[in-house]
């Protein structure tokens, strides 16, 4: 009698496997002579690491992806970049929805988990909304940038214009226009074009929840759950303080250079918006000065909202930090938020998250740093692409083509890290059948 061997898997192993299939995918067809604009195949390392970057919406590359993808590469990218930015799972819920399958726990608690939820009311009524809400924000920037580019590109202005509104809203940083690895340098006084990519970058970072959230509550602040509050109020205090921050640091700086009051503030924002999570950028990064730098720094590690398009530690991981950190410095027993109190085990998960990402960043630069012996490979720009690719922020200070194969390796890891998610990963990787009812003895240690 024949033995059946089952694997069975965890959510956590479903959704990280999940995302390496898709890369994988990508991968293979990005390598195809049909997919380069000048027939030749490319090779499996740089598809690949492009291919990490689309599927995890985080716009490094090391080729050019306005000249080097043919139309097929361009529309391979496309499909990476929207399957990333949406969820794996998100896709998977639709093929059981579209043909009439009844979900299963298990995929129920997959989808919630790629999407950011917490139970499991509603959920074809979330799938539809993440579908029907990304192609009416995606739509309505396809149209404002058509106004730009249509008659800047003729033609072939609106695919343009599609391209971006669908990257701006994965947030994935990657684009067709900024020819040489200029990015949206040429539209960096354009206000159409800027707010429109802030706009995308927002409703795209602020995640899927909130937006149900939102329209439950027909926009009463009063009757949204805490998870909405805090992302809303914090992704508006992040914005504004940064925005500002970056106004001061180079308001005389060169970044600015030549611009007057007004066009320094919408670069500002610009930069505040997009340097959390999306890519984009209308200053060079290369051009900042040393705060400009740490503070990118800071607000890529942060990144967006947790079931979003975004990537980073998440807003609501840092907001349980800081209030967390201000609780204990006051002395309370409780972590309070207006009329509602936090569970002390929820700081403990975010500080883990935020370890271990620090973690990640630091031996991935120091890895890079050891493999590298080009000169020109600094400690500062190594740093900063570590962050962008954990944080899956995309920005960088034009050295990820520079790097030998080793160090591009370490930045796959990092990107796919990023857009996974710490936690999920961990959990894939040892989450335990069981836990042991015994406890062990208390004792105590020294710290501060």
């Amino acid at each position: 009698m024949k033995r059946k061997f089952k694997i069975k898997l965890s959510v956590w192993q479903f959704l990280a496997l999940g995302y390496l299939a898709v890369i994988a995918v990508g991968s293979v067809l990005l390598v195809l002579p049909i997919a380069s604009a000048d027939g030749t195949s490319t090779s499996y390392l740089d598809a690949l690491f492009v291919a990490t970057a689309s599927a995890c919406v985080t716009g490094l590359s090391t080729v050019d992806t306005g000249t080097h993808w043919s139309l097929f590469g361009q529309i391979v990218l496309l499909v990476l970049i929207q399957t990333g930015g949406l969820g794996f799972m998100t896709f998977v819920s639709t093929v059981f929805l579209m043909f009439k399958h009844r979900m299963r726990q298990y995929e129920r608690k997959a989808l919630l988990s790629d999407a950011g939820a917490i139970n499991f009311y509603g959920i074809s009524k979330l799938v539809k909304r993440i579908f029907i809400g990304t192609a009416i924000f995606e739509l309505l920037g396809m149209c404002l940038l058509c106004i730009r580019f249509i008659p800047e590109y003729g033609g072939i202005g609106a695919y343009y214009a599609l391209w971006h509104a669908v990257s701006a809203f994965c947030n994935a940083g990657m684009d067709l226009v900024g020819v040489g690895g200029t990015s949206l340098s040429a539209y960096a006084t354009d206000p159409l074009v800027s707010l429109t990519f802030c706009f995308l970058i927002t409703m795209g970072g602020l995640g899927f929840i909130v937006w149900s959230d939102f329209i439950d509550c027909r926009g009463n602040f009063k009757k949204m759950k805490l998870n909405t509050k805090i992302i809303l109020l914090w992704s508006l205090i992040i914005n504004v303080v940064a925005t500002v921050l970056f106004f001061a640091f180079e308001y005389n700086g060169q970044a600015f250079s030549g611009y007057n009051f007004g066009e320094k503030l919408l670069c500002s924002f610009f930069m505040a918006v997009s340097s959390r999570t999306a890519g984009f950028y209308t200053t060079a990064p290369s051009a900042l000065c040393d705060s400009s730098y740490l503070l990118t720094i800071i607000i890529m590690f942060i990144g967006g909202s947790t079931g979003s398009t975004a990537g980073g530690i998440k807003v609501g991981t840092f907001a349980v930090i800081i209030m967390g950190m201000l609780a204990v410095f006051r002395g309370y027993k409780d972590i309070n938020i207006g009329k509602k109190r936090i569970e002390y085990s929820l700081l403990s998960q975010a500080l883990a998250i935020f370890t271990a990402c620090l973690m990640l960043i630091l031996m991935g630069t120091l890895a890079i740093c050891a493999l590298e012996t080009d000169p020109a490979v600094t400690f500062n720009r190594v740093l900063f692409e570590c962050v962008s690719a954990l944080g899956t922020g995309g920005l960088s200070l034009d050295l990820t083509p520079q790097l030998n194969i080793g160090a591009k390796c370490i930045i796959i890891v990092l990107m796919y890290a990023g857009r996974v998610g710490i936690l999920t990963l961990a959990l894939a990787l040892g989450e335990k059948r069981s836990i042991s009812a015994v406890r062990k003895p208390i004792d105590t240690l020294l710290i501060g």
